[in-house]
């Protein structure tokens, strides 16, 4: 999905207005993937696309406003053929979020402000597109002095129930050893 740049707004802007206008949602956390503009790739005209992604939750954008565009979920592994250079719009991003979420504690905006490890775990699953060794990265977590655990359980999945954990921004900036 895309729009046009207006005269009085930057780029970032009409990438947060574009979002805005198909999904409702308007604090979302938004990265320049970059721009794209090879002289014959789109065969109407010269043009130039700044190509973002976004981290939102899949339960809270405006189903009413995808509807009107037309737009859909389609799950990363699953796309059809698409039109022009989207593709490679498409696997930029995706190596972007893979690289900064290595790197950058970017996955919490994704989790609920309290969240189990498993939850946790697969959504750097989905990220990376691949399988995590729980042992591991259970081990990784243990030296992130920013991942607290709380005393609340989350017993949706067992009587026993899950630990629930929270980020803590406060001790990542004082330090900032992410590397999952």
């Amino acid at each position: 999905m895309g729009g046009f740049l207006q005269k009085d707004e930057s780029i970032d802007q009409a990438a947060k207005r574009v979002l805005f206008e198909l999904t409702g949602l308007d604090k979302v956390y938004m990265d320049q993937v970059g721009v794209f503009g090879e002289i014959d790739r789109d065969p109407g005209e010269r043009v130039l696309s700044a190509a973002y992604y976004a981290l939102m939750n899949i339960d809270d954008y405006d189903r009413e406003l995808a509807k009107i565009h037309n737009a859909h979920w389609i799950k990363i592994n699953e796309l059809p053929p698409l039109i022009f250079d989207h593709s490679e719009m498409v696997s930029r991003a995706r190596d972007i979020l893979q690289r900064k979420a290595a790197t950058e504690p970017i996955g919490f905006k994704l989790l609920p402000r309290l969240f189990t490890l498993t939850q946790l775990q697969m959504l750097y699953e989905a990220i990376s597109g691949e399988v995590i060794d729980k042992r591991n990265f259970r081990k990784k977590l243990a030296d992130m002095d920013f991942i607290e655990k709380t005393e609340e359980k989350d017993k949706y999945g067992s009587k026993r129930g899950a630990y629930l954990y929270k980020f803590n921004n406060k001790s990542y900036k004082r330090d900032p050893k992410f590397k999952l």
